[in-house]
C-alpha cells in the first residue's frame, strides 16, 4: 500500500503539472483578412492575438472600415478569466500539496503516522480536491467553450462593420489551435480520476480501516464460546448427557439382568427337593 501511495502521488504532481502548463501557458492568434473595394484601404493581414487568462474584452485590434483611410478600433467579446483561473489555482495547489505529502510521507513517517493525524487529514483532503478537480475541470470545459466561439474568425468578422457591406470582402485567413487548451480539459479530469481512485489508498492508511477489520475478527473469535459452552452442546442432549446414559435407560444391571432372576429360582426349587 505504501509503494502504490507513493507513485499515486508521483502521478498526483505529474498530471498537475500538465493541466496548469497546458492551460497557463497558453498564447494564440487568429488571422482576418479584409478586402475592401477600394484597393487601397484594404488590409489582407489583422492579426489578433490572446493568452491567458482569456480576458478576451480587452483585446482590442483594428480593422479598416473601407471609407478612406480612417479605421475602427474593436474587441473580442467576453471574459473567460474565472473559469480558467479557478483550473489553473486548483492545479497549482494540488501540485503543491502531493510534493508536500512526498516529503511527509518519506521523511516523516512516524510523524505522519502519531495518533492517526496525517491519514486522517490525507484523507480529508483528497476527498476534497476531488471534488475541486471535477468542478475546475468542468468549468473550464465550458469556458473552453465559449473561448472557441469567441475567437472563432468567422464570429469576429462580424463585428468589423465593413464586412456588414456587400462590396467588401471579408475573410478568415488562420484559426487559433486550440489543441493545448483540450489537453488541459483532458488532464483536469484525468487528475479527478487519478484524486478519486487514491481515496481508497488513503482510507487504508486511517485507523477507520483498521478498526473496521478488527470488528469482524472479534465476532468470530467470541462465537465459538458463545455457541459452544452452552446448553446445546452440553450433556444435556449429547453422547454423554442424561438421555443417552447407560446408566438411565440401557444398564443391564437395572433393567435387563437375567441372573439375580434365572439362577436363584432353579437352586431354591433343587434344594426342596
Amino acid at each position: 500500500a505504501k509503494k502504490a501511495l507513493e507513485e499515486t502521488i508521483a502521478h498526483h504532481r505529474l498530471f498537475a503539472i500538465f493541466a496548469f502548463a497546458t492551460c497557463g501557458g497558453y498564447s494564440g492568434e487568429l488571422r482576418l483578412s479584409v478586402d475592401c473595394a477600394n484597393k487601397s484601404e484594404s488590409d489582407l493581414s489583422i492579426d489578433i492575438a490572446f493568452a491567458y487568462p482569456f480576458r478576451l474584452h480587452q483585446v482590442n485590434f483594428e480593422a479598416p472600415t473601407c471609407e478612406g483611410k480612417r479605421q475602427e478600433k474593436l474587441a473580442l467579446i467576453g471574459d473567460f478569466s474565472s473559469s480558467a483561473e479557478f483550473f489553473v489555482t486548483i492545479a497549482v495547489f494540488a501540485f503543491l500539496y502531493s510534493l508536500a505529502a512526498t516529503v511527509v510521507y518519506i521523511f516523516f513517517q512516524n510523524k505522519y503516522r502519531e495518533n492517526n493525524r496525517g491519514p486522517l487529514i490525507d484523507f480529508i483532503v483528497t476527498v476534497v480536491f476531488s471534488f475541486l478537480w471535477l468542478v475546475s475541470s468542468s468549468a473550464w470545459a465550458k469556458g473552453l467553450s465559449d473561448v472557441k466561439v469567441a475567437t472563432d474568425p468567422d464570429e469576429v468578422l462580424l463585428l468589423i462593420s465593413a464586412c456588414k457591406q456587400q462590396s467588401n470582402k471579408c475573410l478568415p485567413v488562420r484559426s487559433p489551435v486550440m489543441s493545448s487548451l483540450n489537453t488541459s480539459v483532458v488532464f483536469g479530469y484525468l487528475n479527478f480520476i487519478l484524486w478519486a481512485g487514491n481515496i481508497w489508498f488513503v482510507f487504508k492508511e486511517t485507523g477507520w480501516h483498521s478498526s473496521g477489520q478488527r470488528h469482524p475478527a472479534d465476532t468470530m473469535e467470541k462465537q465459538p464460546g458463545g455457541y459452544n459452552q452452552g446448553g446445546y452442546n452440553q450433556d444435556s442432549y449429547g453422547p454423554a448427557g442424561s438421555y443417552n446414559q447407560p446408566g438411565s435407560y440401557g444398564q443391564v444391571g437395572e433393567y435387563g439382568q437375567s441372573q439375580s432372576y434365572g439362577q436363584s429360582g432353579p437352586t431354591s426349587f433343587a434344594n426342596q427337593i
